[in-house]
């Protein structure tokens, strides 16, 4: 997907803009593009830069430097802009609906009773910690690595911590089917690094963590604090050793490795892994998934060497601070105090933005709350336009393939197979899903979110006896983002993206191939990179590679892999061309697909001067502009340890200093710093 953190980041903060004219409504509803005269922010140009020599600074100088990162905020830019915008609009909806009457067990009731819910906090100050005092006193009397084993399966509905991590999945050998998928989880930092590098950023960053324990456990009046805060980290310090480096961890061939219950019964006795899958609600299955195999036995080996009281410990402090948002003030604070350290930003965002973002996340209420926004705000006339640009992407996908040298027509063939079954969703689902069964109470908000939060935990739970869902949406209609399903060889773009800049149907045509016309490219591309071209036209994970063709296409990606590790974005820390190599495959192979299919949409026309600039011009500054935005240090630290995306500078310059034709559009010479000799540029797709 093009923002998977969102796992992480884009899914779970709106970030706010310091561009008025992403603000402003009024300028999405005229028959003009959204920066005029023809779709790109000449005004953010830094025209004194040399193009050749820094892409991103070139396009997007003038607006980085008068644009400051705002206070409640760990970064801000043109994908953060849109968001807004969008959230905006959730507001006016929900507002509206505030002021509906709504029936009781209605759509609109939930929405708006929900976000009541979450706006009072004099409420929450009431109750304070008195929410979690049942889950506290069970944690507490836990006396046996029994019932340990019991109580790490019940902290997916308690949104608490565990060493082991359950979810349901698809199964990749049988996409059809879904199946449990296991490994090891646990950490309350980020990555493993965090624990484990010795520079002093990381040192700074463990001991305010050991402070933000320390302070939790107060709250939950724990004896010696101080003390079990040191053994909690050094917990969850043993559990980073364990676990894979980040790079090993999205490699769909070590993750996959299917076993039967009986046989994990045996193979690893020392836990109680009926009593584990009980505290999920699991009650029988025949096979599950290993993630991480070899990292269960020593895992299991710290369950059972360490203390039953420094694991209570731990689930108090994971379960407190999982739940701080829907708690006190005070809690919430003491939680966000530490988010300061990992992310930079200095201020809290306004409750209302949180809230907006609560009620319309997708294990939220976000599948009601988008289906009003695309009635509202998605014309059907930009899903006729996606879908054609869609199409149009995939004939200049397969042209690029026809023309591959090192790849042979045995496996081309099955190449062609896969990239014409690509199943393009979008704007919004077919199905909606049903909420009917979640009771919204306008006085509970932990009340509220532990319902929501036992409707999709059961829901997952439910999906291991029945057919896999082909239309099922795993993001939510109103999301400012994109991904691609190797399972289902789907590409999904829902409305929230497909809006200017990004999508912008009065825009010179070059632009929006550069912009969403690369995102449509980028998530196209994610079938064929190097993890999902593990997966056929049916999304089956197979080897449908002849051998030698393998070994070429991973020579290429290993040379792009070399290139973003020499990439030093602070002092000292440098992009993980593994653990990122399938975004920026599909960055690259986005952004030339799509400057192939401009090129189609334009054959035997004279190519328009705009502003002194060509339409290649116009086609590589749309899609620097589309990656427009700044970080805090401290976020760019967690991105480079957490999230599979470069940042957004090298999103830009990584990716066009390896495609001829920006040479030819802004005459780069050797004696500029982005330069790279022909047999040292890739091309992949």
């Amino acid at each position: 997907m093009v923002l998977r953190i969102f796992a992480t980041i884009f899914l779970s903060h709106l970030l706010v803009s310091c561009d008025s004219r992403l603000s402003d409504e009024g300028q999405t509803n005229q028959n003009k593009p959204f920066y005029e005269p023809w779709g790109v922010d000449l005004e953010a140009r830094n025209e004194a830069v040399n193009p050749g020599d820094d892409f991103f600074g070139y396009a997007n100088g003038n607006w980085i430097a008068n644009n400051q990162i705002p206070s409640d905020r760990s970064r801000h830019g043109v994908w953060l802009d849109l968001r807004e915008r969008v959230e905006k609009r959730l507001l006016d909806i929900i507002q509206d609906l505030e002021n509906s009457n709504a029936q009781k067990g209605s759509s609109e009731q939930k929405i708006a009773d929900y976000y009541r819910s979450w706006m009072n906090s004099e409420r929450l100050n009431e109750l304070g910690l008195t929410p979690l005092y049942e889950d506290i006193k069970r944690i507490r009397s836990i006396s046996s690595l029994e019932g340990l084993a019991s109580e790490f399966g019940r902290q997916y509905l308690i949104s608490g911590g565990s060493p082991f991590y359950a979810h349901v999945s698809l199964n990749p050998l049988k996409p059809d089917q879904y199946q449990l998928h296991l490994g090891l989880s646990g950490l309350g930092l980020p990555d493993r690094d965090y624990y484990l590098e010795e520079d002093e950023i990381f040192e700074t960053i463990r001991y305010d963590y050991i402070s933000h324990i320390r302070n939790l456990l107060e709250v939950a009046g724990a004896d010696s604090p101080e003390k079990n805060a040191d053994l909690v980290f050094k917990l969850e310090a043993k559990i980073a050793q364990i676990q894979w480096p980040r790079a090993q961890r999205r490699d769909r061939d070590r993750t996959n490795n299917p076993i039967s219950l009986e046989s994990l019964k045996l193979d690893f006795p020392d836990f109680n892994w009926d009593m584990f899958l009980s505290g999920i609600g699991v009650d029988f299955i025949e096979e599950l998934n290993l993630n991480q195999p070899d990292t269960i036995t020593p895992l299991i080996a710290l369950v059972r060497d360490q203390p039953i009281e420094t694991w209570r410990n731990y689930l108090v402090f994971h379960l407190i601070m999982n739940n701080a948002s829907i708690l006190s003030d005070k809690i919430d604070k003491l939680n966000f105090d530490f988010r300061k350290t990992l992310t930079g930003q200095q201020k809290q965002l306004p409750r209302w933005k949180r809230g907006i973002d609560r009620v319309g996340a997708r294990y939220g209420l976000g599948e009601l709350l988008g289906k009003i926004y695309v009635e509202r705000h998605f014309p059907s006339s930009s899903k006729k336009q996606m879908e054609d640009l869609v199409e149009n992407l995939r004939k200049a996908f397969r042209n690029r393939i026809e023309t591959i040298t090192w790849m042979s027509e045995e496996t081309k063939q099955e190449a062609y197979k896969k990239l014409s079954s690509f199943e393009p969703k979008i704007g919004y689902p077919e199905k909606w899903l049903d909420l009917n069964a979640i009771e919204i109470d306008e006085s509970d908000l932990f009340g509220n979110a532990r319902r929501i939060q036992a409707y999709f935990e059961h829901r997952d739970i439910e999906k291991l006896d029945k057919p896999a869902d082909k239309d099922e949406w795993f993001m939510t209609a109103h999301n400012v983002n994109a991904y691609y399903m190797a399972s289902f060889n789907q590409i999904v773009f829902p409305a929230g993206i497909l809006e200017s800049p990004f999508f912008d149907p009065f825009a010179d045509p070059a632009v929006n191939y550069g912009a969403i016309g690369a995102v449509i490219g980028h998530e196209m591309g994610h079938g064929f990179d190097d993890q999902g071209s593990k997966y056929d036209s049916r999304g089956v994970k197979r080897d449908w590679w002849r051998s030698d063709d393998r070994k070429n296409f991973e020579n290429q990606t290993f040379q792009l892999q070399k290139q973003y590790d020499n990439f030093e974005v602070l002092s000292g820390q440098y992009i993980d061309g593994a653990f990122t190599l399938g975004e920026n495959i599909g960055d690259l192979g986005g952004l030339e697909i799509a400057f192939e299919a401009y090129q189609i949409s334009i054959r035997g026309e004279r190519d328009r001067v705009l502003d002194g600039l060509t339409g290649k011009q116009r086609f590589f500054l749309a899609w620097a502009q589309a990656w427009r935005g700044e970080s805090r240090e401290e976020f760019l630290v967690r991105q480079l340890k957490s999230d599979p995306h470069s940042p957004s500078m090298y999103r830009v310059n990584g990716v066009v200093r390896n495609i001829s034709a920006w040479y030819d559009a802004f005459d780069i010479s050797e004696a500029d710093q982005l330069y790279l000799p022909e047999d040292e540029r890739v091309s992949i797709w």
